[in-house]
């Protein structure tokens, strides 16, 4: 994306300089058009240059750079550290996931620490980014990497909110649950945030939605007699629907857009074994439906992890 701004402007100065004669009076003015144009090119480029791209929210204030990364659970992700210093040993990376819980050591002074649950899912990458492989719902939360030189710490902080988005059954909280055929069944898929963070009110303010899809992509609405969407709040959507035999291998997919164009989905999976498919076929009614653990579309945030 630099590389894009950077090759912007000098065009821009290449086209300045072919100012002659009275042209050059306006060389001033002109100059501050460029630049202008220079920085609205990079925003842009920044926050819409990929359709898929997981970062969907950048900021900066005094002292702290911020980003949001929305991600599905199942995928991989890059945080992106705001390095001072290019030796990751003196690189710290904490979290905070709820309101009143202390921070979460991860990393310290570039290696890894051995008493967090996630630590065989953790990496630290040769930027000082922190990665995550296999991302749950538990993964939501603040991340913030700062790093220090004889106790002092060298530049600002950088803080990653990371929101996940993940489907789950009613039927079960295990990862694999048989439901017969014919019965009904209710899909829910839910944006996990930090806690401190009012998910209603920055989905607003982002103009994202979350909403249900059928195989074809087309968004499922509630005048679709098959089904049944409920939406209590901006950040949570259940889908109910009977459940029939054909629908064996079919994904159920819930999608997140900013801006009208698509940053994560989350799919749920319906199976139907073997054995249920027999009985299915030789006319009983417990064929059984198994759903797997919900899957994910192949999305990596920021870049794509190493090893």
């Amino acid at each position: 994306m630099a590389d894009k701004c950077h090759l912007c402007l000098l065009g821009l100065i290449f086209l300045s300089s072919l100012l002659t004669g009275k042209e050059i009076y306006f060389l001033y003015d002109l100059n501050i058009l460029f630049f202008l144009c220079w920085y609205a090119l990079c925003f842009h480029l920044l926050i819409y240059n990929n359709d898929h791209s997981n970062i969907f929210f950048v900021s900066g204030s005094s002292g702290v750079n911020e980003t949001r990364v929305l991600i599905s659970s199942g995928e991989n992700v890059r945080l992106s550290c705001n390095n001072a210093l290019p030796d990751c040993k003196s690189t710290t990376w904490n979290y905070e996931r709820f309101r009143d819980s202390a921070a979460v050591e991860l990393i310290g002074g570039g290696i890894k620490k051995t008493d967090t649950e996630s630590r065989e899912r953790l990496s630290l990458g040769s930027d000082c980014s922190l990665n995550i492989k296999n991302i749950t719902k538990e993964d939501c939360g603040l991340y913030f990497c700062r790093q220090y030189v004889n106790d002092q710490q060298q530049g600002t902080d950088a803080r990653v909110y990371l929101h996940v988005l993940h489907v789950s059954s009613s039927s079960s909280s295990s990862s694999q649950t048989e439901i017969s055929a014919g019965r009904s069944v209710t899909l829910f898929c839910q944006l996990y945030s930090y806690e401190r963070v009012s998910c209603d009110d920055w989905i607003r303010s982002e103009r994202i939605n979350l909403f249900w899809v059928n195989q074809a992509g087309d968004k499922l609405t509630r005048s679709d007699s098959r089904y049944q969407i409920s939406a209590p709040d901006h950040c949570i959507s259940s889908l109910t629907t009977t459940l029939l035999n054909e629908d064996h291998n079919r994904e159920w997919r819930c999608n997140i857009t900013q801006r009208n164009q698509l940053k994560t989905s989350a799919t749920y999976t319906v199976k139907i074994s073997d054995d249920a498919s027999e009985r299915s076929s030789s006319g009983a009614s417990d064929s059984a439906i198994q759903f797997p653990e919900t899957t994910s579309r192949e999305s990596i945030a920021a870049a794509p992890t190493q090893g």
